[in-house]
This record gives C-alpha cells, sequence and structure tokens, in this order.
C-alpha cells in the first residue's frame, strides 16, 4: 500500500495539472461556441426591394437576378415592389434598413435624377454601399400601329402638324420615361400632350391597348410587344443600335442628332452594411451575370450585362446624377407631390 504522504505528493501532481489544463479547455470551448455562432450570410431570406410598380424594367430585371440569387445563395430573395413619388417611398424604406445585408435596393437611372426633382429625406451618396451594378439598356421609341408615322422623321412632322395632339404616356412624373421623352421633345423641337401612370407597365400597356400613341421608355420592357406587332418601333435611344432590334436605327441617326438615353440597374445596400457582405454579394452577382445564360437574355432584351467593383458602381451614380440633373433643369420638369 502506498504511504500517506505518497498519496498526497500524486493529489498535488493532479491538482497542479487541473490548473494547466482547465484554462485550455475553457479556451478550446469558447473556440467553440464563436464557431457556431458566426453562422455563414446569409441564413434566412433577403429582401429585394424595387421601388416601382411590377412590370417595369427595374421589376424585370430584379426578378431575373433574384432567381438566380436564390439558387445561388440557397435562400429565398424575395421581390418587395414598393412604388411611389419616382421611387423615393421605396428607396427611403431601404435605406432605412438595419444594414445587415438582408434589406438590398434595386436602383436605376431615376435614383440618379431624383435628387433633382425632390427634396429627399436621406443623401443620395452617402445612405447606401454600392453593391453591383447589373446592366444598361437603351430606350425605345416605340408608337401604337394605328398611328400613322413610320419613322422618326414621319413622328416629328406628324407632331408639328398636329401640335399637343399625340400622346405619350410615361411611368409617372420624373421617371425614366418621362425625361428620356421631354428630351426627345426638346431636341426635335415637337409638343406631345404626356400622360403620366403608375409605372412602366400600365404605362406600355396604355400605348398597346391604343390608349395612349407613344412610349419612349426602357426596351427591356418594350420590346415583347414590338415583337408581336402590338407596337412600332421607330428607334433605339442608345449610341448603337440594339442587337436586338438590328433593322430599327438609333434615334439619333433616325433625325435626332446627338440623342441618347439609356437606362441601367444596380443593387446597393444601406450605408453601413459589412464590407465583407458586400463583396459576398457583389461576388455572387458577378458570377451570375458572367453566366452564359444571363448574357443571352439580356442580349435577347436589348439590354447587356455590366461587371464593375463596387467602387465603380459608386463613380457611376455620381456622374449619372451630374448628366441627368442637367436634363431635368433645362427641360423644367417638376416633380409632383
Amino acid at each position: 500500500m502506498r504511504n500517506k504522504s505518497e498519496v498526497r505528493r500524486q493529489k498535488a501532481g493532479l491538482g497542479w495539472l487541473k490548473v494547466i489544463l482547465l484554462p485550455s479547455a475553457f479556451i478550446f470551448g469558447c473556440a467553440l461556441a464563436a464557431g457556431a455562432g458566426a453562422q455563414q450570410f446569409p441564413t434566412r431570406p433577403i429582401r429585394l426591394i424595387v421601388p416601382f410598380p411590377p412590370g417595369g424594367s427595374n421589376d424585370i430585371v430584379a426578378r431575373l437576378i433574384g432567381t438566380h440569387m436564390t439558387e445561388r445563395l440557397g435562400k429565398t430573395v424575395v421581390v418587395d415592389n414598393r412604388g411611389g413619388a419616382g421611387g423615393t417611398i421605396g428607396t427611403e424604406a431601404a435605406v432605412r434598413s438595419q444594414p445587415d445585408g438582408y434589406t438590398l435596393l434595386v436602383i436605376s437611372v431615376a435614383y440618379a435624377y431624383n435628387p433633382a426633382l425632390y427634396k429627399l429625406t436621406y443623401d443620395p451618396l452617402n445612405a447606401i454601399s454600392p453593391v453591383a451594378l447589373m446592366g444598361t439598356g437603351p430606350n425605345a421609341l416605340a408608337v401604337h400601329p394605328s398611328l400613322p408615322a413610320k419613322s422618326v422623321k414621319e413622328l416629328i412632322a406628324l407632331a408639328k402638324a398636329r401640335p399637343g395632339e399625340i400622346i405619350y404616356a410615361s411611368a409617372g412624373v420624373g421617371t425614366f420615361q418621362h425625361l428620356s421623352s421631354e428630351l426627345f421633345k426638346l431636341m426635335a423641337g415637337i409638343n406631345m400632350l404626356h400622360v403620366p401612370f403608375k409605372g412602366g407597365g400600365p404605362a406600355t400597356l396604355s400605348v398597346v391597348a391604343g390608349q395612349t400613341q407613344v412610349s419612349i421608355g426602357s426596351l427591356i420592357q418594350t420590346l415583347p410587344h414590338i415583337r408581336t406587332g402590338k407596337l412600332r418601333a421607330l428607334g433605339v435611344g442608345g449610341a448603337k443600335r440594339s442587337t436586338a432590334l438590328p433593322e430599327v436605327p438609333t434615334i439619333a441617326e433616325a433625325g435626332v442628332r446627338g440623342y441618347e438615353a439609356n437606362n441601367w440597374w444596380g443593387i446597393v445596400a444601406p450605408a453601413g452594411t459589412s464590407p465583407a457582405i458586400i463583396k459576398q454579394l457583389h461576388g455572387d452577382i458577378a458570377g451570375i451575370l458572367n453566366s452564359p445564360d444571363v448574357q443571352k437574355w439580356f442580349a435577347s432584351e436589348g439590354a447587356e450585362p455590366v461587371n464593375r467593383t463596387s467602387e465603380e458602381f459608386g463613380k457611376w451614380i455620381r456622374a449619372e446624377m451630374d448628366k441627368w440633373g442637367k436634363v431635368v433643369k433645362e427641360a423644367g420638369i417638376k416633380a409632383e407631390f
């Protein structure tokens, strides 16, 4: 048998061993707990706010990219249409959301000219964290088939012969359709009557139904109706002809020299969103834009995907604000409240 002194020595040794091992076990346990808590983004559905009603180009592009994001991220991306006040209502809801990556906002050229139209409750440059520019696309000048104009020059001549009688539709006062139509009027020296609707979808359908006669909106939303013959395309607003309508001239080459109007679509997050989340989302969206299926879809719709860094997208937004702010001022456009 061991004597009492030997037992006491062994117990003392075990005591020191416990002192040495307990901190290590504690640290290891904490590390496991931290690893379990640091869950990978995303862990729940993401809300993608579109600040315009369904049917417009913003909505169309958002649903395309949202579907692919759902597949890529493994979590549902829910498109939330919040139209009104030229897109400012939905935008305000988005920028005031928690900057956790679970609320994103689709912006377009409207985001660039809204500061010239509205007294905003948010700083358009500092309220957002740019994520990714998705694509660009020209507008298209299209008319109802009953209108006796088969070219841009014929439309201009008809408008000059009947000033204020030809009706053009827009998605609302201060929207891309409105501004690009007013730019066309200014440069062509004509007067057409403006009828605003609540969204690009309703505006385009009004021309298809013959309630109004002219649409100068995003090609991406008018192209299906042009292909079915419900609308007649007279020109596109890009610097070059669209691959989707190669037989249709640009508005500039068809008679209004210097005319150019392109829409664009991007995704931003509320300011303060983690740079790591921004980087991950940008990478996911870039991967989507590089996929052959998405590139083919953009091309078929008369648009093209654009892959820029988040920083480059931020500079793009600033440049577009300068450009379209001047158009608002020169056309004397006032927002309706």
